[in-house]
Parts: structure tokens; C-alpha cells; sequence
């Protein structure tokens, strides 16, 4: 457990830290990179430059937490409850999130390319000028998450989850391309 602590460029790479409780704490700097998280409380957290890529974070609870300029390539977060989340600059290419709950979450310039979202629920949730090419959203509804900042060229998602998400006019363009309509002026 750590509390009200700032930890500074360390390495705990492939490590298994199950149940890892953190609260009121900075982490920069540090290699997390294939660890595993599993039911890990992370509370009132501010992760900058730290690399955690493919960390297993299954079963966390993530409140009021922020990752800055980090590297989370292929992490997982599996059941997690999130809420007031932010992630800043950040990398989450190939991150697959399955049957979470994410509430008041901001991804503000992230790279999302190829993320998968499985059977979330979403309530509050923004993407900000975010690359979010070839995501992919099942069982996952859009409805009034607002992506009309972000970009993409190919976005897998089903019509009835799509309806009622606030997306800008050229994403209504190739959203109805992919549906199959052919726009004419």
C-alpha cells in the first residue's frame, strides 16, 4: 500500500502486485510494463510518464485518477469500475476494456488506435482530439458520448449503438459510408 507518497523513475517490470492499493500518490517516470494490477485501488493517483504497457488491470477500482504522457499499449482492463478518470497524451493502442463501468472519464490527445471496448456502460464520457482508428465498440453504446473531436478512418461499431452519440458532420459522413448509404450532393 502506498499513501500520500510520490514514487520516481522505478522499474517493476512483469511484476504481480494483486490487490495493489495506492491513494493520494504522483508515479512518474516508472516502468510498469506487463504487470499485473488485478483488483488493484487506485485512488486520487497521478501517473506521468510511466510506461504500462500491457499491465492487467482486472477487477481495479479507478477514481480520480490521471495518466499523463503514458504509455498503456495493450493494457487491460477487465470489470473495472472507473469514474473521474482522465487519460492526458497518452497511448492505448490495442487496450482492450471489457464489461466495464466508466463514468465522468476524459481521453483528451490520445492515440486509441485499434482499442477495443466490450459490453461497457459509458456515462459521462468525452473523447477529446483523440486517434481512435479501427476502434472497436461492441455491445458498447455511444449514446451521448461526444467523439465528434477525435478521428478516424475505419470505426467498428454496431448502427444501434451508435445512435444518439454526438459525432461532428464529417464523422456522420463516413458513418453513413459505412452503413452503406452512398451520400450524394
Amino acid at each position: 500500500m502506498l499513501e500520500d507518497r510520490e514514487v520516481v523513475d522505478s522499474e517493476y517490470i512483469n511484476e504481480t502486485m494483486d490487490r495493489l492499493k495506492i491513494y493520494g500518490s504522483v508515479v512518474k517516470g516508472c516502468n510498469f510494463s506487463g504487470s499485473t494490477f488485478t483488483d488493484a485501488d487506485l485512488l486520487d493517483v497521478h501517473f506521468m510518464d510511466c510506461d504500462l504497457s500491457n499491465v492487467n488491470f482486472s477487477k481495479a477500482s479507478i477514481h480520480r485518477v490521471e495518466f499523463t504522457n503514458c504509455k498503456l499499449v495493450g493494457s487491460g482492463f477487465d470489470k473495472c469500475s472507473i469514474k473521474n478518470l482522465m487519460f492526458k497524451d497518452s497511448i492505448l493502442n490495442l487496450a482492450v476494456l471489457s464489461e466495464d463501468k466508466l463514468e465522468n472519464t476524459l481521453f483528451e490527445n490520445c492515440r486509441m488506435g485499434s482499442i477495443d471496448f466490450f459490453d461497457c456502460k459509458m456515462k459521462k464520457v468525452v473523447y477529446d482530439g483523440c486517434d481512435l482508428n479501427e476502434a472497436r465498440f461492441v455491445d458498447t453504446s455511444l449514446k451521448s458520448i461526444d467523439i465528434s473531436t477525435s478521428y478516424f478512418t475505419t470505426f467498428d461499431i454496431k448502427r444501434e449503438d451508435l445512435e444518439g452519440g454526438i459525432v461532428s458532420s464529417a464523422q456522420l459522413l463516413q458513418f453513413a459510408s459505412m452503413l452503406g448509404l452512398v451520400v450524394k450532393d
